[in-house]
């Protein structure tokens, strides 16, 4: 047994999406806990402005071109064997179905499906031939729940989560672990249009048991565990981290209580 589990000393780990938000956190944290770490991202100068701040390596990549995706994994691994793999862009088109345009379908799915096929796939030769790794992908609370305009997100959502779970079914026997995480509400660059209007932040915020919106450390630890020794036994599951969400019906509490 590891003395500390939690901890990614010698790993080597690759965070796509490092540029900001939940990815630049999951970045430190991995930083933090000891792996060298590779940041990922489509804004090469973000990213490289956070390996800089954690004494890691920065790449520019586009996950929606599987080749070049396939050649910078492959390329990281030729450094140090890859260890650990996170991918967490995605973008949301809200828009009712009935006023959903077929360009903009079209880029939901490719940037939030077929791009985490693409990662989830490079990421799956490498550790399947090492015979070790962890992978984590990120959902959302999204997957199990919806909300007007937001099906299509949700539909690329729940998808990435039964990715998650065939690959786990696939890789497993190779020792290779596949997880999804399924963040609640979190405060980054993408959802700062919600807290300009405080009526929709507020009402997300009363959505929590907590009565807020997470940061993106707090969904940053939990993808650590998924990397990490501790949860050596964990794979095909969806790691809910949205402060009860999920668990809420409603906000309204009876006389009493």
């Amino acid at each position: 047994m590891p003395q500390d589990p939690f901890r990614l000393e010698g790993r080597h780990v690759a965070v796509v999406g490092a540029g900001s938000g939940i990815g630049e956190a999951i970045a430190r944290a991995c930083a933090a806990q000891g792996a060298r770490v590779a940041c990922l991202d489509i804004d090469e100068a973000r990213a490289s402005a956070v390996a800089e701040a954690i004494g890691a390596a920065a790449h520019a990549v586009d996950i929606t071109d599987g080749p070049a995706v396939a050649r910078v994994l492959d390329a990281l691994d030729g450094q140090q064997a890859l260890d650990g793999l996170v991918c967490t862009p995605s973008i949301n088109v809200r828009k009712p179905l009935l006023q959903y345009q077929d360009d903009e379908f079209d880029r939901v799915i490719r940037i939030n499906l077929k791009g985490n096929f693409n990662v989830l796939r490079a990421a799956g030769r490498i550790m399947v031939g090492h015979r070790k790794g962890s992978i984590v992908l990120i959902s959302s609370i999204r997957a199990k729940v919806v909300e007007p305009g937001q099906s299509v997100y949700a539909a690329t959502k729940a998808g990435v989560l039964q990715l998650a779970r065939g690959a786990a079914c696939e890789f497993g026997p190779a020792g290779v672990r596949v997880n999804a995480l399924a963040p609640g509400v979190t405060e980054t660059p993408l959802t700062e249009p919600i807290k300009r209007q405080p009526d929709w932040f507020n009402a997300y915020a009363a959505k929590s048991a907590f009565n807020r919106w997470a940061q993106p450390h707090e969904m940053a630890w939990p993808t650590v565990f998924l990397l990490s020794d501790a949860s050596s036994f964990v794979t095909g599951t969806l790691q809910v981290v949205d402060g009860g969400w999920l668990a809420m019906d409603g906000r309204f509490t009876p006389p009493g209580m």
